[in-house]
């Protein structure tokens, strides 16, 4: 193992309960060059490119020199665990980064591995680990978020051995810089939800970003346009033939995204910490205050909590236990917390909370997109309450 850096001091800050401990040697060696990677190549840039809106050139190139997805020391199959502390250190460097990684590790690779016929994963997955081929996942559309299952507009016809596709996409993260969008579509025919493999140079796809956002600024956020876009069979997941299909894909998503929203109360508490370490008000360091030593306390037990519940869900995922409530529990309730924890950080702050200096405000902002995404609150509750009650309360 490396020797120990401040870095990885400021880790265990954030992890009292040593979770990280259920890691393996090589599991935690590949974080460790993931933290020290991001301390020097990726936090300096981070405050005057999130103000631009712009993602750092070297992120992308970053991550993918660091074979997150495919190290040796990973063994031939990460471990669900491992994904999701992967997940949680990038969030908390940065939500948008551990977002633009997931984009491509977890939704679209998640798509193809578990989407994709044999035949396809083999192809296309060491292409996406080594980033050769980038990709996006893109299901909700301008009019249909969280009833999208109902509601799906975009229509795949069969025309021979093709498939002309018709509809819209949005909020599809890394669209832009995206080779393949992997497009969840209605087969006119038979009306079920397919999957369908679309590049973006094809004729027929628009891509145009997304602009005065207010929260994950950095993500390339993309409004999506196929006009009788056209893909052959082979470019359709073989192993996607329903929005059930669908729905197995993304509870393993919803999983990861308690991790990064454990990741973003990391960051924002870490930032916290330091601030009001060094933050001097009558005549003494503002930690040294009760009511913001409570307030901090509160912030660590969210973050443990909610790292118990990601750490725990991980968990029954490797054991092929986890059921769509156990995913939407996690993500509903960690977020949750997760708003809480971001919201005290910037009051210990004071109004420098506002400023990006202080850190604070990017996780702050950034929370509310995270809040919202892979299932709103609402959704996942109702997810939950049907597997507790046995009656659906969906509308």
């Amino acid at each position: 193992m490396a020797p120990t850096t401040v870095a990885d001091r400021l880790y265990r800050t954030c992890d009292p309960y040593g979770f990280e401990l259920l890691l393996t040697e090589g599991e935690r060696a590949v974080l460790a060059r993931l933290r020290r990677a991001l301390d020097r190549d990726v936090a300096p840039l981070l405050e005057d490119h999130w103000e631009r809106g712009e993602l750092p050139g070297p992120v992308r190139d970053t991550l993918a020199g660091l074979h997150l997805m495919d190290a040796p020391e990973l063994g031939a199959e990460p471990r669900k665990v491992y994904e999701g502390f992967r997940t949680f250190e990038l969030a908390r460097t940065d939500a948008s980064v551990a977002v633009v990684h997931g984009g491509q590790a977890v939704l679209f690779r998640g798509a193809v591995r578990h989407g994709g016929s044999p035949e396809q994963v083999a192809r296309l997955d060491p292409a996406i680990r080594a980033w050769r081929t980038r990709g996006a996942l893109a299901i909700t559309e301008p009019g249909h978020g969280s009833d999208v299952a109902r509601g799906l507009e975009t229509v795949a016809r069969r025309v021979g051995g093709e498939w002309v596709i018709d509809g819209a996409k949005r909020w599809i993260g890394g669209a832009a810089a995206a080779h393949l969008l992997a497009v969840v579509a209605r087969d006119a025919d038979d009306g079920a939800a397919k999957i369908f493999l679309v590049p973006t140079a094809a004729p027929g796809v628009r891509v145009e970003r997304i602009e005065r956002k207010t929260a994950l600024r950095m993500v390339d956020n993309g409004h999506v346009t196929l006009d009788r876009v056209r893909v052959s069979e082979s470019h359709r997941l073989q192993r996607v033939d329903s929005f059930r299909d669908v729905a197995r894909l993304l509870r393993a998503m919803r999983g990861d995204t308690a991790f990064l929203a454990a990741g973003v109360q990391a960051g924002a508490y870490e930032a916290a910490l330091a601030y009001t370490g060094s933050r001097t008000q009558f005549g003494r360091a503002v930690a040294s205050f009760q009511l913001v030593q409570d307030k901090l306390a509160t912030m660590l037990g969210n973050l443990t909590a909610s790292l118990a519940m990601a750490v725990r869900l991980a968990q029954r995922e490797e054991e092929g236990a986890a059921t769509d409530a156990d995913a939407s529990l996690a993500k509903a309730w960690v977020c949750r917390r997760m708003r809480e924890t971001v919201a005290l950080a910037r009051e210990v702050c004071g109004g420098n909370g506002l400023l990006l200096d202080t850190r604070v405000a990017r996780f702050f902002a950034d929370a509310e997109a995270v809040y919202t995404f892979e299932g709103t609150d609402e959704v996942n509750q109702l997810v939950v309450g049907r597997a507790v009650t046995g009656i659906g309360a969906f509308v």
